[in-house]
């Protein structure tokens, strides 16, 4: 009968990339490669062997920049929502003598973000989906969120003078700029139908609200 004591295992190390891995890829790259995963299926397809394999290095490159893959992915949101709530600010300081023009500057931003940019919605209908099962992701959108209404609802109060006119004009304009962004999306999506869904929302939720003269 054998009763030596069995070799204790050796804890499995994360493998270490190449000095020149290292230096050649940064965070950033790390980030953009996960965003491009996210556009092209979902949160699913953020897998590290995955996208060290599109970068063309080992897995332990990926060990110089993030703890695991939990730390990837609330990076990516973190990044992403960050990004987002600093072009609200933006969007909020542009302001000029013409609260109608600022409103309609407001909706050209917002269909061209999301309209224009497919990356950028596919990347966000992913991250809402994600949400509605990890509270930490929901808490960020609820960040964007409110970073939008505010920029709505500042600029709807310059145009009507009243806070509640204002605020619920926002809803609506946030619930129509949502709307034309998937209608904008989809592939038979053209010119013309942009022009239309631009004009629409821009006559009857801003031109419309402006006070008689």
């Amino acid at each position: 009968m054998n009763t030596s004591t069995p070799p204790k295992k050796t804890p499995r190390k994360s493998p270490r990339p190449s000095k020149t891995e290292s230096a050649r890829l940064g965070r950033d790259d790390w980030l953009n490669a996960a965003y491009e995963a996210v556009v092209e299926g979902g949160f699913d397809q953020v897998r590290v062997l995955l996208i060290a394999d599109k970068l063309g290095v080992t897995r332990g490159s990926f060990y110089w920049h993030f703890t695991d893959h939990a730390d990837l992915v609330t990076s990516l949101c973190k990044q992403w929502c960050e990004r987002e709530i600093a072009d609200d600010r933006r969007l909020q300081a542009h302001a000029s003598d013409d609260p109608v023009a600022d409103l309609v500057h407001v909706l050209d931003e917002a269909l061209s973000r999301g309209g224009v940019d497919l990356k950028n919605m596919r990347f966000e209908l992913a991250l809402r989906g994600l949400g509605r099962r990890d509270p930490a992701v929901a808490k960020l959108l609820v960040a964007v969120d409110e970073a939008r209404m505010a920029v709505f609802i500042e600029k709807f109060q310059r145009l009507t003078g009243d806070e509640k006119t204002a605020t619920e004009l926002s809803v609506l304009f946030y619930l129509a700029v949502t709307g034309g962004v998937q209608a904008l999306a989809r592939p038979s999506s053209n010119a013309s139908i942009a022009a239309f869904i631009r004009n629409l929302i821009a006559d009857y939720l801003i031109r419309k609200q402006a006070p008689a003269a």
